[in-house]
């Protein structure tokens, strides 16, 4: 009988030597989000992490080899070979990876979750019925604030939703590959009509609760090796989709601080992804690197043909991709967005304005 008795309580104690501890459930108490600080994101194919993974007819895909060679050894649906800014700021945030909202099984939105699709748009008619398309994210972050309202309660979850942060990047399909719609404006009226759209989704988003926001300005992708393959002059920029971006990126910090003059609990961070991706293409070895012009991964000239990394026979991979600026022919590679989260994260007034994302937090 003693032999019995000790190992019943051997397996009682090892029982208890494995039970995991509080600090490592995937979501935290009630009582800890005072400090809690979630991550709900929106947009495009910068931030996609497998939404698009779930669609029926996707405009685009990265589920498959060698997308996710790098971090996760295996495609995840991010346009990328790792990880991605929203990946990083997520780190810095002291949160796991933010998982994508049309995984089956994603119940759990208390650290947040992503809303992203590659190829979506402001305009609602960017790719339609193959993206979800940002007014569909925002009507999603509705199903989430119910959700978690259930499971933590309404005033904790008017507290969290008012400390998290909302990464939003969004327009860069209205501008490499302008719609139908664009024909009928004028550059600055199509940019603004993004821009409106854009607005009309921060006010929604700022009436389900969100106040502290950050926004992706344009990146510099009218330099993408796709662009340059493609543009006449070959080698070189597009200018007309230059001029679209900078005034895309001109038109929206003022329309921020507008927003910020009728919402008296708005605020938010406008990252300049233009020139600090153009500083790592115009100078690459500055920044680590040793090649901006050529992707990683792909086929033609530059290695710039659209969609081609992993999918067009013939296609090419590069030997170590932490030369390269670009893994596909318009997406960044894992080092060069590790750069821009941190400074995000860090950065000072001529990249982040006002102020950065830790000052946001910390305030």
């Amino acid at each position: 009988m003693s032999s019995i008795r000790f190992q019943v309580y051997f397996l009682l104690a090892l029982c208890a030597v494995l039970v995991i501890p509080k600090s490592t459930k995937a979501h935290p108490h009630p009582e800890e989000f005072q400090n809690h600080v979630a991550l709900f994101v929106f947009g495009d194919s910068l931030f996609d992490v497998g939404n698009n993974n779930y669609l029926k007819n996707p405009i685009g895909l990265a589920n498959f080899w060698p997308y996710g060679e790098t971090f996760f050894n295996h495609p995840t649906g991010r346009f990328c070979d790792g990880r991605l800014i929203s990946d990083f700021l997520a780190e810095y945030l002291k949160l796991p990876l933010i998982l994508p909202y049309l995984q089956p099984g994603v119940h759990q939105f208390t650290n947040g979750v992503n809303f992203a699709s590659g190829g979506a748009g402001a305009l609602v008619e960017t790719h339609e019925g193959r993206v979800v398309d940002l007014k569909t994210q925002v009507l999603y972050l509705k199903n989430v604030k119910k959700q978690i309202s259930k499971q933590i309660g309404d005033e904790e979850t008017k507290t969290l939703l008012s400390k998290a942060i909302y990464l939003i990047s969004i327009g860069g399909n209205e501008y490499l590959a302008p719609s139908h719609v664009f024909k009928s404006f004028s550059r600055e009226d199509y940019v603004r009509m993004v821009i409106g759209n854009l607005t009309s989704v921060i006010k929604d988003i700022y009436k389900i609760g969100g106040r502290k926001f950050v926004f992706v300005g344009m990146g510099s992708f009218d330099c993408s090796p796709n662009i340059k393959l493609l543009n006449q002059e070959k080698g070189s920029c597009n200018k007309e989709m230059t001029a679209l971006l900078k005034i895309h990126n001109t038109e929206l910090p003022n329309t921020l601080e507008e927003i910020q003059d009728q919402l008296k609990e708005f605020q938010y961070v406008f990252f300049d992804f233009y020139n600090t991706l153009l500083e790592r293409i115009n100078n690459p070895s500055k920044f680590g690197f040793k090649e901006a012009n050529v992707a990683c991964c792909g086929a033609g000239l530059y290695r710039g043909i659209l969609s081609s990394c992993g999918l067009v026979k013939g296609y090419e991979v590069c030997d170590d991709v932490s030369d390269y600026v670009f893994f596909d022919s318009v997406h960044s590679t894992e080092k060069t967005y590790k750069q821009l989260a941190k400074l995000i994260w860090t950065g000072g007034h001529n990249v982040s304005k006002p102020c950065n994302l830790k000052t946001m937090v910390e305030a």
